[in-house]
């Protein structure tokens, strides 16, 4: 076997060691130390046959916030890497964890329990800066292959009849992305080492008070169980507007074993196909545009907002997101555009985009239909978790993921309708130097 690639896997468990809050859905008394299983992160470092090097790195984790995220991204360049050549992934697992101060509007926290948080956050940063560090330290030889495999229980949820007026839903689109993208590192006795795979859904299946990794957990776990020598590691897609369905009912413990499994197979599908081999050619590129918001409300209208989330019961979550918007307005500090990381990386013939924030499907069909479907791999929640990202489509249909779910993120409006080209246009950049 040719091994031409230098690659380095690497895993530490962060599964929080005390009590905490549980990350993903808002509310009180979601505080657990129970785990059904660790949760994970893990790098894997990719250097080329010239000495180009990258590293992914994919946690167990909601996302990340713009904070975490500059402070790894420092870290790694002490250890040698430039801000082009480092992403973290994270599955957007709704089971894990609550860090930093991401989303921190959403989660009503005693003293106690943000103590847990940030502490456990520290913790986080160095496992995961250890974690890069130790990837970049086992470099091996070793053979890269690829090929894209097909799962189907990711189901677009603005059609969810539970989530709105039957005959409004009824009129949206059905897009998903079914593709499963895996790539394959195999050392030099030919053994695999780390399987890479994809998909575009939510983690939105295990809604217990227990950490878990949800079904991404349990499809790493059983890819490994296939492969004991082996590293598998979970990349989330462009599925912000994307569900597991059917979901929770009174199959809460079974369905995420059963997404988990399904998505194995389609790994493990993909194994049995002839993989493409990977040239040892590695380019890396980043990009950070701005992303423009329509004129954001004035006080008067704030206030209003402030008024009617007063008057739906047990709607604090909304009154906490006003009262942010209304002290910054006060401040002068509201702003008029969201800040947005982007990269671009060739392996060979792979493209591989790496967006933020949660991107809804059509980007990846988009980038799928512009530069190649079989060697274009798109993935959402890249570094920060900066926002819902709509298309064109979405933003003008509205609801959550086009225009309802910014304020939430500390957003004071929504994007507007450059969204979907700016992005396009940075990528479109990117891959011009690639």
């Amino acid at each position: 076997m040719n091994t031409n690639w230098n690659v380095g896997v690497a895993r530490c468990d962060i599964t929080p060691k005390e009590p905490i809050a549980l990350a993903g859905w808002g509310g009180k008394d979601r505080v657990t130390k129970e785990a059904v299983h660790p949760l994970w992160a893990k790098a894997i470092a990719l250097q080329d046959a010239n000495g180009a090097l990258a590293v992914l790195v994919t946690t167990d984790l909601l996302g990340l916030s713009r904070g975490m995220s500059e402070e790894l991204a420092a870290r790694a360049q002490k250890l040698g890497l430039q801000r082009h050549q480092l992403i973290i992934n994270s599955s957007h697992n709704h089971a894990g964890p609550v860090t930093g101060d991401l989303l921190h509007l959403y989660y009503e926290l005693n003293a106690s329990e943000s103590g847990a948080v940030q502490r456990y956050t520290l913790e986080l940063l160095d496992k995961i800066e250890a974690v890069i560090a130790e990837s970049l330290q086992s470099l091996e030889p070793a053979a890269l292959s690829f090929n894209q495999g097909l799962c189907g229980f990711g189901v677009n949820r603005r059609r969810d009849l539970s989530r709105g007026e039957y005959s409004k839903v009824r009129s949206l689109s059905q897009v998903v992305d079914q593709d499963v993208p895996v790539l394959v590192v195999r050392g030099r006795d030919d053994q695999v080492r780390a399987i890479v795979f994809g998909y575009a859904c939510h983690p939105t299946s295990y809604n217990i008070l227990q950490l878990c990794g949800d079904w991404p957990g349990f499809a790493q776990i059983e890819i490994e169980k296939q492969f004991p020598q082996a590293t598998a590691m979970f990349v989330a897609g462009c599925g912000g507007d994307i569900n597991p369905l059917p979901r929770f009912g009174n199959f809460h413990e079974e369905l995420p074993v059963m997404f988990g499994r399904i998505l194995a197979a389609s790994v493990s599908n993909v194994r049995d196909d002839k993989m493409q081999r990977i040239d040892s050619v590695l380019t890396t590129a980043f990009k950070e545009i701005d992303l423009q918001l329509v004129t954001p409300p004035n006080a008067a209208q704030l206030q209003e907002r402030r008024a009617a989330a007063l008057k739906a019961s047990g709607d604090s979550i909304r009154v906490r997101e006003v009262d942010f918007q209304l002290k910054l307005l006060e401040e002068g500090a509201l702003t008029q555009s969201v800040p947005y990381p982007i990269h671009v990386w060739r392996l060979g013939a792979l493209r591989f985009i790496g967006l933020s924030g949660e991107p809804v499907v059509d980007y990846s069909l988009r980038f799928k239909a512009e530069y190649d479907v079989q060697y274009t791999w798109t993935a959402g929640y890249c570094n920060e978790l900066t926002s819902y990202v709509p298309s064109l489509r979405v933003l003008r249909e509205g609801g959550y993921e086009g225009t309802d779910g910014m304020m939430e993120y500390g957003w004071p409006a929504t994007y507007d309708e450059s969204v979907e080209e700016r992005i396009a246009g940075a990528v479109a950049d990117l891959m011009k130097t690639q």
